[in-house]
């Protein structure tokens, strides 16, 4: 078979497949957020108070909470560790969970023992515009969901 023959394929299925990104791109870019849950989850695992009495430097949740106001604007603790958390005023017994709504745009500062710095910020941003902010939003936060392919 000659070149020729084999590379019209090959073009027309490179064309397809870059019509399907630009479909892709363009879904993401306008389509309103609908997310199954407004709750963003983050879990305090078993032993994090014995490793950390032990010397280890533990930092099991970010440093900074990113929600986004309409989207995903309900902090969801989950203390699974044998002791209690505070969190701002409230404390988190083992095997509990506590959520905390976030009805404006805002930037809060928490008391947080499940941090070895003892604080933590809880950033709620605004619901991105459709067209690039809303396209960039989904790339982030499809990007820090995936497991990283390239770490080692």
């Amino acid at each position: 078979m000659s070149t020729q023959r084999l590379r019209k394929p090959a073009v027309i299925a490179l064309g397809l497949a870059a019509t399907g990104v630009v479909a892709l791109c363009a879904w993401a870019a306008l389509a309103p957020l609908a997310l199954p849950s407004r709750d963003e989850l983050f879990e305090i695992p078993s032993g994090t108070w014995a490793r950390r009495m032990a010397g280890d430097k533990v930092e099991i949740l970010p440093a900074e909470i990113h929600l986004t106001q309409g989207a995903n604007d309900v902090l969801l603790l989950r203390n699974k560790d044998s002791v209690p958390q505070i969190f701002g005023p409230v404390l988190i017994m083992p095997g509990q969970s506590f959520r905390l709504p976030f009805e404006t745009v805002s930037v809060n500062d928490f008391a947080c023992t499940a941090h070895a710095s003892g604080q933590m910020r809880v950033v709620v941003d605004a619901m991105p515009t459709a067209g690039w902010p809303r396209l960039k939003w989904r790339a982030l936060r499809a990007w820090a969901r995936a497991p990283h392919m390239f770490s080692t």
